[in-house]
């Protein structure tokens, strides 16, 4: 929807500046973000260390693979309000 639509390119130039790499999702609320130029840590190492580190929640993509292949790249959600989509975004471009 246009809505989403808007969430999702908002965010996506908020973090342009950050180390995270994406190619625009379509048909969703969720973002991918690809984290290997960050970390070598798993995606569930690093999505929990941003929990506990920096307040920020992501989805681990090996949780939802039947092999848990470890692909760094963590799941965002950009269905919230704006204030909190740039809020986020801040802290991305920050590590």
């Amino acid at each position: 929807s246009p809505f989403f639509q808007r969430k999702r390119d908002l965010f996506l130039e908020a973090i342009a500046p950050s180390r995270f790499s994406f190619i625009p999702t379509r048909g969703t609320y969720f973002q991918l973000l690809d984290y290997s130029a960050i970390t070598d840590e798993s995606d569930v190492e690093f999505a929990t260390r941003l929990i506990k580190e920096k307040g920020l929640a992501s989805i681990p993509i090996s949780v939802f693979c039947v092999d848990q292949l470890d692909q760094k790249q963590l799941r965002f959600c950009f269905a919230k309000t704006d204030e909190t989509l740039i809020q986020a975004a801040d802290i991305l471009c920050k590590i």
